[in-house]
């Protein structure tokens, strides 16, 4: 099955937030040309539904001394890129509720929207996005039902969605994100958006364009070893 360049993001990653921004500055219509796949901390009815399918999620949870370096990591990348940052306050969230609010929201035809307002909201504004009324508030603010989408976790067939992107995610080998994947290349983190992009916008037929210049970002890897734009590999996927 051939599957075309792709994203793997978590709403929970600072580096998603500041790595998407630049994308989206180099591809604006990046929610058209791009698969989009979100990857998040499963609860416990997600994780076994996972171990049904052999599936599970490479991650592993980070010490206290890595949190506090990302802390202060984010804060000066956030600087460097002209961004506003503030940093949320995680309680037992939950992370299915912003993840498939979104994949519910793509279906509506409102995915690029919700996807910009939620991280805007987490890490511009600081809000909890677990919180069903946050979401709720998100999409009522683009037109949409909030309450349906703050509901989405709730919902079989949505939840169904999630368990194949996370599938995806295990038979990608996704361990972090952001995660970049064109054909048989692969780009973990804020730091490979340049060398993603190397590869992914001659593919798209594009010039590469000054974002290669840009000091927050490393010069990109040269695109000669790209041969093909996809790759073959097994079944599935968000729909």
């Amino acid at each position: 099955m051939k599957r075309g360049p792709r994203v793997y993001f978590s709403f929970r990653s600072p580096y998603t937030w500041m790595a998407l921004h630049r994308l989206m500055d180099a591809v604006p219509d990046a929610h058209d040309v791009l698969e989009f796949i979100p990857f998040w901390e499963p609860d416990p009815d997600t994780e076994k539904a996972l171990a049904e399918r052999d599936a599970a999620f490479h991650y592993a949870e980070m010490s206290k001394a890595k949190h506090l370096y990302i802390l202060h990591d984010t804060k000066r990348l956030a600087s460097k890129l002209g961004l506003k940052m503030a940093w949320p306050i995680d309680i037992d969230p939950w992370w299915e509720v912003p993840h498939l609010a979104w994949l519910l929201a793509r279906d509506l035809g409102i995915g690029a929207e919700f996807f910009a307002a939620v991280l805007k909201a987490r890490w511009e504004r600081g809000e909890n996005i677990c919180d069903p009324a946050v979401i709720a508030a998100i999409g009522a603010s683009l037109g949409a039902d909030g309450d349906t989408l703050a509901a989405a976790a709730r919902d079989e067939t949505v939840r169904a969605a999630g368990i194949d992107c996370l599938a995806r995610a295990y038979e990608d080998d996704v361990f972090g994100v952001p995660y970049f994947r064109i054909g048989p290349h692969r780009f973990w983190g804020f730091d490979r958006v340049g060398d993603f992009l190397g590869a992914l916008l001659p593919a798209l037929s594009r010039p590469v364009g000054a974002w290669c210049t840009d000091p927050a970002l490393p010069a990109p890897v040269p695109p000669a070893a790209v041969t093909h734009a996809y790759d073959t590999d097994t079944a599935g996927g968000c729909g």
